[in-house]
């Protein structure tokens, strides 16, 4: 399972998430970057995000969450994919392993960003218990009936930022990766909004009333980290076997103006 150095030939990229707006929030920014500068983009949602609903069936509100994630890729040209585990009751075993390991084969990505192992979510901690293991053996020829694609590797493989940049016991995430998507903030918010049956849900269930000025005000927030208007923050995994060059920062170097720089100066001294 060979490594690949700096930037792949290979340019598939996966955002492998918990629930069908997860990496609307999270990274939705960067895969835009990613698309548009000549990646393919796979988005997959480990479950099928069926507990999103305090009106609809399992059934019914997966199905509409299916089409929320499709509409929301569909904006960027991404390709939108589920393994269908149960909302809110992931566990990790050898069924959800294997249908993670299976749809990274079909993939076969160079670059995973993945969910934290440590956020509020129980979902997301496994999510990112399964794509750490499945980005590492998806290339063995015997870990999959799948075929192997040509140019499947170890890949480069990032966790996301938590919630409000924390993990789950409240402490602050230190980020190795940032990437400004200031240009890029209004389309990540209208792939957002694409997940429309999701604002009744948070309000009642989160008490988060407004589903896009929060992830507005988060990526700003890691904006100022940087000094640019808007950003995401990442961790990369750099254990053994894996590519430890940050290709993110190397397809994304961050460009400070006088401005956002003064800015962010400003939000530190207030």
């Amino acid at each position: 399972m060979p490594t690949r150095p700096s930037v792949p030939d290979r340019k598939v990229a996966l955002a492998f998430m918990a629930h069908p707006d997860d990496a609307e929030i999270s990274c939705g920014g960067t895969l835009i970057r990613l698309q548009e500068s000549g990646w393919e983009v796979h988005i997959v949602s480990v479950t099928a995000g069926d507990c999103g609903s305090m009106n609809e069936g399992p059934e019914e509100t997966a199905r509409i969450r299916f089409a929320e994630g499709t509409n929301a890729a569909n904006l960027i040209g991404a390709t939108f994919h589920t393994l269908s585990e149960p909302d809110g009751r992931l566990v990790y075993d050898r069924q959800s392993l294997q249908k993670s390991i299976d749809i990274f084969r079909r993939i076969a990505p160079t670059l995973v960003i993945t969910m934290p192992m440590s956020d509020y979510h129980a979902d997301h901690e496994i999510t990112g218990q399964l794509g750490r293991a499945a980005s590492f053996v998806y290339a063995a020829p015997n870990a999959s009936s799948e075929p192997v694609i040509e140019g499947s590797q170890v890949p480069y493989l990032y966790y996301t930022d938590g919630h409000d940049g924390q993990d789950r016991m409240g402490h602050a995430i230190t980020p190795t990766t940032f990437v400004d998507i200031s240009e890029q903030l209004e389309t990540k918010t209208r792939m957002l909004a694409c997940h429309k049956s999701q604002l009744e849900w948070l309000r009642s269930h989160n008490g988060i009333d407004e589903y896009l000025t929060a992830m507005r005000e988060h990526s700003q927030a890691r904006g100022t980290d940087i000094g640019t208007r808007a950003a995401e923050a990442f961790v990369q995994h750099r254990g053994h076997g894996h590519p430890s060059d940050d290709v993110l920062s190397a397809l994304f170097p961050i460009q400070h103006s006088s401005h956002s720089t003064d800015s962010a100066l400003q939000a530190t001294h207030s």
